[in-house]
């Protein structure tokens, strides 16, 4: 039995994490739009900010609930044992003939209602409303920030794979300078000089190839890690970034922005629950209302009901008694007055019975207390400059962040100019690059020609692969300038433009 048991915690252990891994595995084909929509339900940093917006949904129903009169309810048993009871002072129940009590079983219950208004809790559900979509636009620049920070991470393994190409590709053309240096050997052209070269350049390239793959397999982790996702995980990223010419325009972008910007929108709502928190300042200027009910009972049993049948009978036995003695005074009268039926006083066995049937109370024959109500209003006149102080500091919060919409408007309106003058130009730079490539790529040609012919040195040759490789670099470096350009656009007008252009 023992055995069979640590086997099922061993499998518990192994298969576990298996399961785990199983339900967050990255598809085989990752497009820019899954990788920013499972960065959305997996990204720990993201998903603490938007549980906020659970807690500002109860804020709102608590608001409402404060407009709501609260109720509480009450119960309680008791126990007393049996013996003598000290009154207030130095007397007990048994100076006054009251010895041998029982014990005693009670319960009881309460019931109340209270109500407090003010103008406070009249604004309660609006400031809540307004904090609430303080929370919404703070989680909406937090998954814009998501949005970028997932965009520039594709971005950059689109341009690590790139460099990866480019890197096998400088590998492909030293090993065709090595094969065709060796082919010159062989006729005699060039010496084992040329050939050496040929190997120290294929030996570099390979170098190179090592640390871009090194750089690409990082960015792929990288990736992942902000997509919440396990990094031992292989994907093939789908998406293809064009390069296309800017068509935007400052007012358009900026008309984008004014209702688009996530740290705007963010900085309005929080003006506009600043502005609701001025008039919850001057609330304590005015009146407040309180109104309260309630209702209880009680029970009282004792354990045992001799006590009470031998004070009932000694009541009775001093009725009777002073009964024969009125009589006797009426008779002993000059003028005599007619006796009274001392046999009245008695006690039967229906007296028993009640006293018996009356203490059956606990725990749930209740004597109900007379109901309560009251109703107070309370008006406050001085406080020690206190409310005043309250709500100039409200006002000022709500300056203050006048002030931060017109820096952030300002900063918004600065980065657009700057970000679309920097596409422009990465734009631009991207096309001269392609064009030097070219160049590039037509002279390297031109020297494998001339080299096969003799007519160049096999350092010319390597130079102008080095030109080459160079010009493809600067051309892959500036392209992807420009998809950074549009990213960071992107971010400030909180919306994709790649298909708007």
């Amino acid at each position: 039995m023992k055995n069979r048991l640590r086997l099922l915690v061993f499998l518990f252990a192994v298969l576990t994490p298996s399961l785990v891994s199983a339900q967050q595995r990255v598809p085989a084909q990752l497009s820019l739009g899954d990788a920013i929509d499972i960065a959305r339900s997996t990204n720990p940093g993201f998903l603490q900010t938007r549980n906020d917006e659970t807690l500002a949904d109860w804020n709102v129903r608590q608001a409402w609930g404060q407009l709501i009169p609260s109720a509480s309810a009450n119960g309680g048993l008791s126990w007393q044992g049996s013996g003598e009871t000290q009154l207030p002072g130095s007397l007990t129940l048994g100076d006054l003939g009251f010895s041998d009590q029982p014990s005693y079983y009670g319960s009881s219950y309460s019931l109340g209602l209270n109500y407090s208004l003010n103008w406070a809790t009249v604004l309660g559900p609006k400031q809540a409303k307004a904090e609430r979509r303080t929370t919404l636009a703070g989680i909406g620049a937090a998954e814009s920030n998501l949005v970028r920070q997932v965009t520039t991470a594709y971005v950059e393994l689109l341009r690590q794979e790139d460099a990866v190409r480019i890197a096998e590709q400088q590998l492909e053309n030293a090993r065709f300078n090595l094969r065709l240096a060796q082919g010159q050997l062989e006729v005699g052209q060039v010496t084992p000089i040329d050939v050496g070269q040929a190997e120290v350049q294929v030996g570099r390239s390979e170098v190179r190839v090592l640390q871009t793959l090194n750089r690409a397999t990082t960015s792929r982790m990288r990736l992942l890690q902000l997509l919440g996702l396990p990094v031992d995980q292989q994907f093939e990223s789908t998406t293809e970034f064009q390069l296309a010419e800017p068509r935007w325009e400052l007012e358009q972008l900026s008309a984008m922005a004014a209702g688009g910007n996530p740290e705007l929108r963010r900085r309005l709502s929080s003006w506009e629950a600043a502005d609701i928190s001025v008039s919850s300042a001057w609330s304590q200027y005015m009146p407040t209302l309180n109104l309260s009910t309630g209702w209880s009972g009680f029970t009282r049993e004792a354990s045992s009901t001799d006590f009470q049948v031998a004070q009932a009978e000694g009541q009775i036995q001093s009725a009777v008694a002073q009964c024969f003695f009125t009589n006797d005074l009426y008779a002993r009268l000059a003028n005599p007055l007619p006796p009274q039926d001392c046999s009245q006083f008695a006690f039967s066995d229906s007296d028993r019975n009640a006293i018996i049937a009356g203490n059956d109370q606990f725990p749930f024959n209740f004597v109900g207390s007379p109901p309560s109500f009251r109703m107070t209003v309370s008006i406050p006149i001085f406080s020690g400059l206190s409310r005043q102080r309250n709500v100039e500091a409200a006002r000022l919060q709500r300056d203050d962040f006048s002030q931060q919409i017109r820096e952030q408007e300002l900063q918004v309106q600065a980065d657009l100019a700057i970000g679309l003058a920097n596409v422009r130009t990465a734009y631009q730079s991207a096309l001269l690059e392609e064009r030097n490539r070219e160049l590039a790529e037509q002279q390297l040609n031109l020297a494998r020609e001339r080299y096969q012919l003799g007519a160049i040195t096999f350092v010319e040759l390597v130079d102008a692969q080095t030109l080459f490789a160079q010009a493809d670099a600067d051309r892959t470096i500036a392209i992807f300038a420009y998809h950074d350009a549009v990213t960071n656009l992107e971010a400030l007008v909180g919306a994709s433009l790649r298909s708007q252009n």
